[in-house]
């Protein structure tokens, strides 16, 4: 019996071992797809980073800053579409849409998880590097979110055990934002570990090249926007709000070689290897200049830079057939120059240079700026910081520091130019010293004395230096002068002097269901927050038509 009982448990002690051995085996090959597989975090990065222009995913997702762009540079007239009464160009959203949810899935999904693993094994890792890009990113990604939604998810965003979420506050989105910056600083600013910086070039190849002390600049450039976008709040002055502005924009780019600039290989014709903007992927072929930017650049706006034409315009814009450079009205497209032959040649080419009124195409050949599927597609510029220095010396009464800074600013903008954007520039066209030196030395540009800066002064021309690639900051500044409703103190003329938002009158071009208010943020993306989250949004007022009118924190007084 009891030869039996060995015998019996050797067998099943050797049946446990042959099974467990199956196990390991059967493991190893068939892997748990719900548990965390740990990847390196150098083959994470690359479509992190992707996700800040436009990436697709396997599941159909676009997602993006440029996804976003193409529609709300209607609201800022950047731009219209050929079609008369497009929704977009009439201040209005879709309901039950992912439109203008670009952003919304770059921060949680893109982004989301992704940054959350680059941090949590970067740390594990002692990637320091690695973990200090990815707190940089996250940073970037609350203070765009925020400022395009408002109100969204924060503490609990990455819950994965959640289904339905609370929403959180602007005022908690800015100071997460804050703090993510520090930590990125900090992390950046570590030495030793695992760091290679070979490595990071690699994953970091199309956006900062692995330059720590560009991503430090970067991250010290997300802080200046954070305060700077609160200009026209009360709590700017009352908490010195303008000097950390000042700060932390110098410390910021200060010459182009430190811009962030994400740029494409455009290898093939395949979506990811080209930007979103440029004629392969076709996204933009009915989108047509704004006339306010026309008018600025070309000398025809009576109020603003009035008689002075800006060399810039043959980079930036489209010329027509009369090789004069007009745009449209969004609410219109292309309806206001259908009127006889003279109103079609003052018609723009669409941005691939195709002259034809409904043309989707175009080659790159024709391509200029930031409509070449290579690019590059600027993120954040020296010009754009110096133009931050000068609006908040200027709301300081510091008007000597603010006219220098705002001079820089152009000076740096058209250096941008004429190193990073010269393909595509017709014979005679392109911009030579003097003709850099004749527009900077005309008082119509650049005042004769600080006193006779104007705010309008600052926010015009970063209009024009944002052109293209800085909708979402220029909506930002737009939003917190009130479109055309805030004026200049020294003028007493509106900040976007002759901007002139749809009409109501005689005819009613603004979305009836906005109740004759305009656009100051965008709904949550509907294919998450509008089928599973309906408490919070019917709590916060989303599911109301009229909630894209609903004032932005950062633009309340």
């Amino acid at each position: 019996m009891r030869q039996y009982i060995f015998k019996s448990s050797l067998a099943a002690a050797l049946t446990a071992l042959i099974i467990a051995g199956c196990s390991k085996k059967i493991d190893d090959a068939y892997l748990n797809p719900n548990a965390p597989v740990i990847v390196p975090v150098e083959s994470i990065l690359p479509g992190v980073l992707g996700s800040f222009t436009a990436f697709n995913s396997a599941a159909g997702t676009n997602y993006g800053l440029q996804i976003d762009d193409v529609l709300l540079g209607r609201y800022i007239q950047y731009w219209g579409s050929t079609a008369s009464g497009e929704n977009y160009g009439q201040m209005g959203g879709t309901v039950g849409s992912d439109n203008t949810g670009g952003i919304w899935a770059a921060f949680y999904y893109g982004h989301g998880q992704n940054v959350n693993r680059i941090i949590e094994w970067g740390s594990q890792q002692e990637k320091w590097d690695f973990v200090g890009v990815a707190y940089a990113i996250r940073a970037w990604g609350l203070l765009e979110l925020t400022n395009q939604y408002g109100d969204a998810i924060l503490k609990e965003a990455f819950n994965t055990s959640l289904s339905q979420f609370h929403y959180d506050t602007q005022p908690e989105f800015y100071d997460s934002c804050r703090v993510n910056c520090f930590r990125a600083l900090d992390y950046l600013n570590r030495t030793g570990g695992n760091m290679n910086p070979g490595n990071l070039a690699q994953s970091d190849y199309y956006f900062n090249g692995g330059d720590l002390n560009k991503w430090k600049k970067f991250v010290y450039g997300i802080l200046a926007r954070s305060y700077i976008d609160l200009s026209s709040k009360a709590v700017f002055s009352q908490k010195n709000y303008a000097d950390s502005a000042i700060k932390y924009a110098s410390l910021a780019q200060t010459t182009n070689a430190d811009n962030t600039m994400a740029t494409f290989s455009a290898a093939n014709s395949s979506n990811g290897f080209n930007s979103y903007f440029g004629p392969t992927r076709s996204n933009i072929g009915t989108v047509r200049q704004g006339g306010y930017i026309a008018n600025l650049m070309s000398g025809t706006n009576p109020g603003a830079f009035a008689g002075v034409s800006d060399p810039r315009a043959w980079y930036m814009l489209s010329e027509n057939a009369n090789g004069t450079f007009k745009g449209v009205s969004p609410w219109l497209g292309v309806t206001e120059y259908l009127s006889g032959t003279t109103a079609t040649k003052d018609y723009p080419k669409n941005f691939w240079r195709n002259p034809a009124q409904t043309a989707t195409t175009g080659t790159n050949d024709s391509a200029r700026y930031v409509y070449r599927n290579e690019g590059p597609w600027p993120i954040m510029t020296a010009s754009e910081m110096q133009f931050i220095i000068a609006e908040a010396a200027y709301k300081k009464g510091d008007k000597a520091t603010a006219l220098t800074a705002y001079t820089n600013a152009i000076s740096l903008d058209f250096d941008l130019l004429t190193t990073s954007f010269t393909k595509g520039i017709p014979a005679g066209k392109a911009i030579t010293p003097a003709m850099k030196a004749a527009y900077l030395g005309s008082t119509a540009i650049v005042p004769a004395t600080p006193d006779e800066l104007t705010l309008s002064h600052i926010m015009l021309q970063k209009y024009i230096a944002l052109y293209g690639w800085g909708t979402h900051q220029t909506w930002i500044d737009m939003r917190k002068y009130h479109y055309n409703k805030d004026t200049d103190p020294n003028t007493g003329q509106p900040v976007y002097i002759n901007f002139t938002p749809p009409p109501t009158s005689p005819i009613n071009y603004l979305t009836t269901t906005n109740n004759g208010k305009y656009v100051y943020r965008c709904r949550p993306r509907f294919n998450s927050e509008y089928l599973y989250d309906i408490p919070e949004l019917t709590r916060i007022g989303a599911l109301n038509l009229d909630y894209i009118t609903y004032e932005c924190w950062f633009s309340q007084p």
